[in-house]
């Protein structure tokens, strides 16, 4: 219902502006409209701005106006023109926006068409901007002015009561450090995960509960805090799940698709994969011309066929960029109805399927490649482990001679192929969270590395290389995966950090992986090891997605593209989108009008490849980080009920401050502040990535194994704290130990800074 008219304070002067003179100047001015500029266009003095000022305040009652940034006014429904605007979607290559904070009551905000112009901003679905807004046709266009801090008036926590009842938001992001008082809790009480508006200016913030997200230590919180505090998309609008209900039903058209249901055709996933999107095959070439050759098959879910583009499945999927996956949960790009069902190579079920026939010469190189839409219907959904044990004899399995001794044999010849070129070998341990069927944890493991799952990378590989280069003999789009070469910068960070290990890197060498390789084969079994891969790791630059190669430095490759897991990448689902379309693959169209007719690219994907490359590849990096700091807060919760216990430890980094330690076979990250080191005085050796006791020059360096006492381990934010045990024997022998034997202790290098003794007075030289 509209408030209540009131009544007018002062009779108008002769020469006063109307309402609708008003609302017209409001909805054209090119800058933002308050009091003052009002007065100003109407040329009104003394007692008529008063009358002014009562006028606007009986249209706000009226809801005909309302009142934004800077004082300045715009009209009800619409939007002023300088406002903060959240971005929420993609619409092809557009970025649409909504006003962050809207106060038209009962009226849906506008969605804002995002113009950018010049050199892209890389904004993306989550990011907040200050624009100039205009309206345009019938709807609205928004002029970005500032990118501004993400999610800034907006922080997730837990409510903490302190002395006198007073509520406080402890934050869940282990990187800030205080607490924050709240104004209003609403109905959530202590030990509840809330979300909360932040108010005030610095240093007199305060927070206002908006939403309770319940228990943070219930199963599947963990996850649910990396959810919110990321923004990632997990609920699928109604118009979506609808799509994928209808284009679950589409036939599978098997007189128009190649027929390989009589191959036995395997997929082979860990032991608790939510989904299959790929499925190999491969036996002995008979044709002669290709003597101790393989022929193989990489089959890959036909995402495209169901996911079309311009449909609400295709929006949704590109907004999320990638599947999120979660000890507890995925949070899918696609409906379940598609992800866990139709489009999910499950055993002894019809299944739709692009199909990358692969020939593959006694040397390992692939020779040719076809790509064609088949019909598939898997023999065996297959773990790695029990892949693995089958071949190694350790298990019968009825499919090893007919498919899983084949698949062995052809892929000793792709790893001969890969050795020859010589990819980036960094075999860096990955975590493995068990959880029971509560969500309770029951175990923090390293996953172990097989042949098995070799095995499947070396034939993803080789169809993702075949999938790029068959696009390129066509000359149409690809969306590469593209890894650059390391900068220069970085190399000369690692040639000052081997430097510390007696190890000589030379700059002026092209540097390849092989350079890597050979680096990390000098070390042998030495306990530097790890270390160093981990500072070589930190040397890579990071992938990313475009439309532009630059080939793929750590695979060692020229052309490299994703192909093989449409189901949880966007970026897959275009390049089968575009070989359909370059090959001729399209299907009948659907007789449901509501489905999209086409399956292969449209004219807006191919304009929009360098916008999509630069939304995915941040939603990949987002995906990551929430993976990564969800890991950790189960780590933490598992290690909460051993604080104070001593726990064999190494050292990850290196602080002015202190050094980060992680628990052996488990992970998680804690500080040891260098507070708590000792009495003596310590500096910071950067190059080397070393504490240096001034007096005794004993050595806190990264790679160093210890024992330490777990101190704090916090499973809201996943942060750890050690301390040094008392009368523990750990230091090590006065320098790093290389090839087995102690290095003499070097001077001290001019980049080692003076930063104080336990005491904690940090003063640098």
């Amino acid at each position: 219902m509209a408030p209540p008219t009131r009544k007018p304070s002062k009779v108008k002067p002769a020469g006063f502006p109307t309402r609708d003179q008003i609302m017209d100047f409001i909805a054209t001015s090119d800058t933002p409209a308050g009091k003052r500029e009002i007065a100003r266009a109407f040329g009104l003095k003394g007692q008529e701005k008063i009358a002014l000022k009562a006028l606007l305040k009986d249209m706000a009652d009226e809801g005909l106006i309302d009142i934004g940034p800077a004082r300045a006014f715009h009209k009800m429904g619409g939007v002023p023109k300088v406002t903060v605007l959240r971005i929420v979607d993609v619409d092809g290559n557009q970025l649409l926006g909504v006003p962050d904070k809207w106060e038209g009551e009962g009226i849906p905000p506008p969605r804002l068409r995002i113009v950018e112009r010049g050199k892209r901003s890389a904004l993306t679905v989550g990011d907040r901007i200050l624009a100039r807004t205009e309206e345009a046709g019938n709807g609205w266009i928004a002029h970005p002015m500032k990118k501004l801090a993400k999610g800034s008036d907006l922080m997730l926590g837990v409510i903490e009561a302190k002395e006198g009842g007073k509520l406080w938001l402890r934050p869940v992001d282990k990187r800030i450090r205080n607490a924050t008082p709240i104004s209003d809790a609403g109905d959530a009480k202590p030990g509840d995960l809330v979300l909360a508006e932040a108010s005030g200016r610095p240093p007199r913030i305060s927070a206002r509960i908006t939403d309770i997200l319940g228990d943070p230590f219930a199963p599947k919180s963990f996850s649910l805090i990396a959810i919110h505090k990321h923004g990632i998309p997990f609920v699928f609008p109604d118009a979506t799940e609808e799509e994928a209900v209808r284009v679950a039903s589409l036939p599978l058209h098997e007189d128009k698709r190649e027929d390989l249901r009589h191959l036995p055709i395997v997929a082979i996933d860990p032991v608790d994969a939510r989904d299959f999107d790929d499925a190999v095959w491969a036996a002995p070439d008979e044709d002669p011309a290709n003597p101790g050759g393989f022929r193989a098959i990489v089959a890959i879910a036909d995402v495209s066929y169901y996911v079309r583009p311009g449909g609400s499945l295709d929006r949704e999927a590109r907004k999320r960029g990638n599947s999120v996956y979660f000890p507890d949960r995925v949070v899918p790009m696609l409906p379940h109805q598609l992800s866990s069902d139709m489009c999910s190579l499950r055993a002894e079920e019809d299944r739709a399927a692009m199909a990358c026939h692969l020939v593959i010469d006694a040397k390992g190189k692939v020779t040719s490649w076809r790509f064609t839409r088949a019909v598939i219907r898997v023999a065996a959904n297959i773990p790695y482990e029990q892949a693995q044990a089958a071949i190694d004899g350790e298990v019968e399995n009825p499919l090893l001679d007919t498919a899983l001794r084949p698949l062995w044999a052809c892929w000793a010849l792709l790893a001969k192929a890969r050795d020859a070129r010589s990819p980036l070998d960094l075999d860096l341990p990955e975590r493995r969270v068990v959880l029971d069927e509560n969500g309770r944890i029951v175990s923090v493991a390293v996953r172990e590395r097989l042949d098995a799952h070799r095995l499947i990378e070396d034939y993803m590989i080789a169809a993702n290389v075949a999938a790029a280069k068959a696009l390129e003999a066509k000359k149409a789009p690809v969306m590469y995966r593209i890894h650059e070469p390391p900068g220069r910068e970085k190399l000369v960070a690692l040639k000052e950090y081997l430097k510390t290990f007696d190890m000589e890197f030379a700059l002026g060498q092209v540097i390849q992986p092989s350079t890597f390789n050979r680096l990390i084969a000098k070390l042998g079994d030495n306990e530097a090891r790890p270390q160093i891969m981990e500072q070589i790791l930190r040397t890579q630059t990071q992938a990313y997605y475009g439309p532009q190669n630059a080939g793929h430095f750590g695979l060692a490759l020229g052309s490299y593209a994703h192909f093989t897991s449409p189901i949880r990448r966007y970026s897959d689902l275009l390049v089968h989108r575009a070989l359909v379309g370059a090959y001729g693959l399209e299907l009948p169209a659907p007789k449901d009008k509501a489905i999209p007719e086409r399956s292969s690219l449209s004219g807006e994907d191919m304009a929009n490849m360098g916008r999509v490359g630069e939304l995915i590849s941040q939603h990949e990096r987002r995906a990551m980080e929430a993976e990564r700091e969800t890991i950790d807060r189960y780590v933490a919760a598992f290690l909460a009920t051993r604080v104070g216990e001593v726990v064999e430890c190494r050292i990850t980094g290196v602080q002015n401050f202190g050094f980060f330690a992680t628990v052996e076979g488990l992970g998680g990250d804690g500080l040891v502040p260098v507070s708590t080191l000792g009495a003596e005085r310590f500096f910071f050796d950067e190059a080397g990535k070393a504490l240096e006791g001034m007096s005794s020059g004993d050595r806190y360096t990264v790679g160093q194994h210890l024992p330490l006492r777990l101190v704090e381990a916090d499973p809201i934010n996943g942060a750890l704290r050690f301390e040094i045990p008392e009368g523990a024997n750990h230091l090590p022998v006065r320098g790093d130990r290389l090839r087995g034997k102690p290095l003499q202790r070097r001077g001290r290098p001019s980049n080692i800074r003076h930063i104080g003794s336990a005491r904690g007075k940090h003063r640098k030289k």
